[in-house]
């Protein structure tokens, strides 16, 4: 059922911002929900003083990767002439929304906070909210790896990595948050004391359109190990194990789908922005991207890049110590799922060159040439240590190896030919993707369909071995916009025909924006009909396959 827009405006239209790590990207979309205007800054380039690479600045010690506030304020002002240029009505946003890299953290000081509810129109925001802004210039962003031992330190004092689990969704992960803000409080004891409030970069970037210190939101919140993810509240007993007086650094949570404020008046006066535009809360990217891609419950998002990764809706919180559960952005009662794969295109990659000529066009013959089930040949290929589960390795198994094999833990050394490889290497990724999602509590279904984004999600080849794998339909965004960030100006229209909808009965998020993606969305495969009879007994083998690679570790 589409959306009633007689209850949105025809000339009202939405804006979305994504902060990635790399740049920062802005969409404007019209009534219809159709891209009118888009822009972007890249960091490197753009805004080269910063001396970022790929977005980021490396730390003095190992693992140590930093932002700077300053740069993404820069940017947001550039950006915002870059959307005029390039077509942006700005006098007709209704609503804003955004989404921002996960697990970064911004430490304001008391002039920051006193500098953002003082904006002067006459001036450019990064003259006005500079380095006195923030008690640390460079913070933490989510590639920072440092902190094994504030996780270990956090889990300790609540009760170890299960109650970890069950409180905030995820064990301590070194790049999530709250281990973050602990190293900041032990290494910069007198930062952390100046700070008046801690933000996610999420709430930062809302910050600025507000005039004031934004709340962090349910779900990018529950990122950090510090959100009890049931209660919807921060955990005490994770703000005490993270750093004193915390709570009062953090504020309130706000739900994801909510508005936090209007438009302050520096965007009125500077870029003639409606004084009544709304500002909903900015959550994660992964979040975002759920938002701006599953039509569905039942749907299933896997991206296929550097890290292969499943984005999926759980009635009920999963308790795998690997995996991550945050709150669904756009339903109250239900969580969102994220599964994150380490030995992804980088293994594909390399199968191309030792086995394909070095030629994905080869690479796909070989693939299409071998029958789904491999005559039984099966492999799983670690090379670096995988994430779900923590295991390194490879291990072949030929149509004569089972579990009970004297040779089950070693396998075999290699398969007779370049296809078999390939073969056993693509349907043994996606098993193991699906043997996880299962245990994630993903229910799949007749009515289950993927969603693949990423860089393999070119290859048509690769997506039929997902569709037949996880016996489901595969489709791919017609859009070259991000979904975190389409997902982003979705949630800014949702909010807004709710907020104008007189129909006591108002569409949920999925009725009311499934027309809408569905028209980016290109169906690429069918699953075979056989996809069931061969796969489900493999699903069971390579189950069998990764325990015995767990026992060699």
């Amino acid at each position: 059922m589409k959306a009633n827009f007689s209850a949105q405006p025809e000339k009202c239209t939405y804006l979305g911002f994504d902060l990635s790590t790399q740049k920062l990207k802005a969409v404007q979309l019209n009534s219809c929900l159709d891209v009118v205007a888009t822009a972007e800054v890249q960091f490197d380039s753009d805004l080269p003083e910063f001396r970022t690479v790929n977005g980021a600045i490396a730390g003095p010690k190992k693992n140590e990767f930093f932002g700077q506030p300053v740069m993404w304020i820069k940017a947001v002002d550039i950006i915002m002439d870059r959307l005029v240029v390039n077509g942006g009505d700005l006098s007709s946003i209704a609503a804003i929304g955004g989404s921002a890299q996960q697990h970064g953290s911004v430490y304001w000081s008391r002039q920051g906070v006193e500098a953002l509810r003082t904006l002067d129109p006459d001036k450019f925001l990064h003259m006005q909210i500079d380095d006195t802004a923030f008690v640390l210039n460079k913070t933490p962003i989510w590639m920072d790896g440092s902190t094994e031992n504030q996780c270990s330190e956090m889990e300790m004092a609540i009760g170890g990595s299960k109650e970890m689990v069950r409180l905030t969704g995820s064990r301590c992960f070194p790049r999530f948050t709250g281990p973050q803000i602990r190293k900041v409080y032990q290494r910069h004891a007198r930062a952390y004391e100046d700070t008046q409030r801690i933000s996610l970069i999420s709430s930062f970037l809302a910050s600025i359109f507000i005039g004031d210190v934004a709340p962090i939101d349910y779900a990018d919140g529950s990122g950090m190990n510090l959100f009890d993810i049931k209660a919807k509240t921060w955990s005490k007993a994770c703000l005490n194990a993270c750093a004193p007086d915390l709570e009062e650094r953090l504020s309130a949570p706000v739900k994801t789908n909510s508005f936090i404020g209007t438009i302050c008046d520096f965007f009125v006066q500077r870029f003639g922005m409606p004084a009544n535009c709304k500002v909903c809360a900015f959550t994660g990217d992964n979040p975002s991207s759920l938002s701006g891609m599953l039509v569905e419950k039942d749907w299933l998002a896997v991206s296929l890049g550097t890290s292969d990764t499943v984005m999926m809706t759980l009635k009920q919180q999963a308790l795998l110590e690997d995996a991550h559960v945050l709150c669904h952005p756009t339903e109250d009662n239900l969580f969102m799922g994220l599964l994150c794969f380490r030995n992804s295109s980088l293994v594909r990659d390399g199968m191309k060159h030792s086995e394909a000529t070095d030629n994905w066009n080869t690479f796909n013959e070989l693939l299409d040439s071998t029958p789904r089930g491999n005559y039984g040949n099966m492999a799983l290929h670690f090379p670096t240590k995988e994430i779900v589960p923590s295991v390194k390795g490879t291990l072949r198994w030929n149509k004569d190896i089972n579990a009970v094999s004297t040779t089950a833990s070693t396998g075999i050394l290699k398969f007779s030919s370049p296809q078999t490889e390939i073969r056993a290497l693509i349907e043994g990724q996606m098993l193991h993707r699906l043997s996880v999602a299962v245990d994630m509590g993903f229910n799949f279904g007749g009515n289950t369909k993927i969603i693949a984004t990423g860089g393999a999600s070119v290859n048509k080849s690769i997506l039929q071995v997902i569709a037949d794998v996880f016996n489901a339909p595969v489709y791919v965004q017609k859009t070259s916009s991000e979904a975190a960030l389409l997902g982003a100006a979705y949630r800014a229209g949702y909010m807004h025909y709710l907020e104008r909808c007189k129909d006591n009965s108002p569409l949920s998020y999925n009725d009311f924006i499934s027309p809408y993606i569905l028209k980016y969305l290109t169906h690429m495969c069918q699953p075979s009909k056989d996809s069931n009879e061969i796969y489900t007994p493999m699903l069971e083998r390579i189950r069998s396959m990764i325990q015995s690679l767990q026992k060699t570790n």
